[in-house]
């Protein structure tokens, strides 16, 4: 299943650096492999979550992956396809693209319907009075 990350908060450290906190979710193994990975370094939130602090913002939810040397590293594999895509095509089209896949990465897409408006009320006619 691999590890999951999903972005609870962010903060700034005491060297202003704006940290980012994920919390880690997958099968027993991913996050015993997590667990060994981060070492002295592994922090859980107060329910037992599995907690992954990063000075990298990389979208609100995400994937981890436990290299074979046993580091952490988060997996960029849509990013560098989106910015693949993005220098195919120069102009206005690389540029739409790369607007686009940066709105889906980050968990903002545009894809969602616009409100619909309310019309607007009439005037009440004003009262002519007896003619």
């Amino acid at each position: 299943m691999g590890l999951s990350v999903k972005k609870v908060r962010s903060y700034r450290s005491k060297k202003g650096n704006v940290t980012f906190v994920y919390e880690v979710s997958g099968d027993e193994k991913s996050i015993a492999d997590f667990k060994k990975a981060q070492g002295e370094f592994f922090r859980e939130s107060e329910k037992g979550v599995p907690l992954w602090f990063t000075t990298k913002f990389i979208g609100e939810r995400g994937t981890l992956i436990v290299t074979e040397k046993g580091t952490i590293t988060p997996d960029m594999s849509k990013f560098d396809a989106a910015a693949s895509i993005a220098s195919q095509y120069g102009g206005n089209l690389g540029q739409e693209l790369a607007k686009q896949a940066a709105a889906d990465l980050l968990g903002n897409s545009g894809n969602t319907a616009a409100p619909a408006m309310a019309p607007a009320a009439e005037a009440a006619a004003p009262a002519i009075g007896n003619v």
